[in-house]
């Protein structure tokens, strides 16, 4: 599917863009992959470690603020993976102006860029935060959602579709739960700070990330938001495995935050159907019959919701302990 392709990826100098660069490089042979970020020193470090792969990569300095720049840099592209938002909880808050500035003005100035650039498949990575927002950027990622799924309808002739890939917090990224103990018990802490003792999360790793992008642009047809079948934990499981016998104190659940991750709400269980390894929410409007996307899996019952708090997998002790080897700690 992606050789002698053209793929670009917003915000690739990130996690994602790293481990899918890596994978696609791995697994396919690309005409060329097109890193689009704003931080030069990144790419730089990124250059160095593909440099074997020299031939393949291009670097773009670039914003999604700025539609002009996304145009050049999209030209004779074949696929896209949109990676690039302002995400951290706290930032997002005291800047809203800024955070809207990319992750809705940003996701629009993608979407036009691409139906002009004349790429086949786009594909945008959300979070759980959009689910049911409590925050900020949950919100603003709700409304990028809204977009690239509403931009099908303005594909006209074209033959491009833009579809949704969604999943919490990855094991071991920036500001997530495991970083966070990992330092203090670095550090000589004894005791680790659980903002509620009920709280459950997601176990995600990178490559599961990465292969669900992948299935999205292999089966896409417009529309679609593609959710992994992943287990859940118990954040003082966690806290167990990451510290024996630990002391733990409950601080209270910090501002933007939930007790439990959502991925598929309520609302949506009349479009979402459940396959053996993931589900899929389904657009609730057709653009047209070429590209009407005819579900095969099984309807989800009336009421359905998947959280990580009513997930059917989960986790214990001894098996977050051995998930923990495989943590790469950014």
């Amino acid at each position: 599917m992606l050789n002698n392709k053209s793929i670009l990826i917003t915000g690739g100098t990130g996690s994602f863009g790293n481990a899918f660069t890596s994978y696609i490089l791995e697994n396919y042979d690309p005409k060329k992959i097109i890193i689009y970020s704003r931080d030069e020193f990144k790419q730089l470090n990124m250059r160095d470690k593909f440099k074997k792969y020299d031939s393949k990569l291009r670097f773009f300095i670039g914003d999604v603020r700025d539609r002009d720049r996304l145009a050049r840099a999209l030209e004779g592209v074949d696929y896209c993976v949109h990676a690039a938002a302002l995400k951290q909880v706290p930032a997002c808050e005291y800047n809203p102006a800024e955070a809207i500035k990319t992750n809705i003005n940003g996701a629009q100035n993608l979407i036009d860029a691409c139906l002009d650039a004349g790429v086949k498949k786009v594909v945008a990575l959300s979070t759980d935060k959009a689910v049911n927002p409590v925050n900020l950027y949950g919100g603003t990622k709700l409304v990028s959602d809204k977009l690239f799924i509403a931009a099908n309808a303005y594909a006209g002739s074209k033959d491009i579709c833009f579809s949704i890939v969604r999943y919490g917090n990855v094991a071991g990224s920036r500001g997530s739960v495991i970083p966070i103990f990992h330092n203090i018990i670095e550090n000589g802490g004894t005791e680790l700070p659980v903002t509620d003792f009920r709280m459950t999360r997601f176990w995600i790793s990178l490559q599961q990330g990465v292969e669900l992008v992948i299935k999205a642009l292999e089966e896409a047809k417009g529309g679609e938001t593609f959710i992994s079948k992943i287990p859940s934990f118990k954040v003082t499981d966690l806290a167990e495995a990451m510290l024996p016998g630990c002391k733990m104190q409950e601080v209270g659940i910090r501002v933007g935050e939930k007790l439990h991750e959502i991925m598929v709400a309520v609302e949506d269980a009349p479009n979402t159907y459940e396959y053996d390894k993931y589900f899929i929410v389904y657009p609730q409007m057709v653009w047209s019959e070429s590209r009407r996307a005819v579900p095969t899996g099984k309807r989800v019952p009336e009421g359905f919701s998947y959280s990580s708090g009513n997930n059917t997998e989960w986790l214990g002790v001894e098996d977050i302990r051995g998930l923990l080897k495989t943590v790469h700690f950014e």
